[in-house]
C-alpha cells in the first residue's frame, strides 16, 4: 500500500469518526431538548393541578372553619339548654312549694270555713279539695292546679 492510499485512510476514518461524533452529538442535543420541553410540559401541567389543589385546600379549610362554627353554636345552645332546664327545675320546684302552702291555706279556711262539709279521707289529692262551685254561695271558688310529682 502506498503512502497516500494509507493518509487517505486515515483521513476517511478521522472523518468518519468525526462524522459520527457529531451525529451522535446532535442526537444528544436533540433528545436533551427534547427532555427540556417536556419537563417544561410536566411543570405547566403541575402547576396547574397545584392552583386546583390550592382552591381545594381553601375549600376544606373553609368547611373545616363552618363545621367548628357550627360545633361551637350547638355547645352553646346545649348550655343555654342546659342553664333553661336548670331554671326550669327550679321553677317547678318555687311552683311547687307556692302550691303546698296554697293548698294549706285552702285546707286552713276549710277548716274554718262552717260552709264546707269535705272529708279529708275520701280525696287524698290537694287538687280535689275544692269544689268548683261552693252549693251554699253560689260563689266560684278559685281553680285547682295540678301538683308536681
Amino acid at each position: 500500500m502506498s503512502t497516500n492510499t494509507i493518509v487517505l485512510i486515515v483521513i476517511v476514518a478521522i472523518v468518519a469518526v468525526l462524522l459520527v461524533a457529531a451525529i451522535a452529538w446532535v442526537a444528544r442535543n436533540k433528545r436533551t431538548q427534547h427532555h427540556r420541553v417536556e419537563a417544561g410540559d410536566i411543570r405547566d401541567k403541575a402547576a396547574e393541578q397545584s392552583h386546583k389543589v390550592g382552591q381545594r385546600e381553601a375549600l376544606a379549610e373553609e368547611t373545616a372553619a363552618k363545621a367548628r362554627a357550627a360545633q361551637a353554636e350547638a355547645d352553646a345552645s346545649a348550655a343555654h339548654a342546659t342553664g333553661l332546664q336548670h331554671q326550669a327545675q327550679i321553677g317547678r320546684s318555687d311552683a311547687a312549694s307556692a302550691r303546698d302552702e296554697v293548698n294549706q291555706e285552702f285546707d286552713r279556711a276549710d277548716k274554718i270555713d262552717p260552709d264546707t262539709h269535705f272529708d279529708d279521707t275520701s280525696r287524698p289529692d290537694s287538687t280535689n279539695r275544692r269544689p268548683a262551685r261552693d252549693a251554699s254561695t253560689g260563689k266560684q271558688g278559685p281553680p285547682a292546679m295540678p301538683t308536681t310529682r
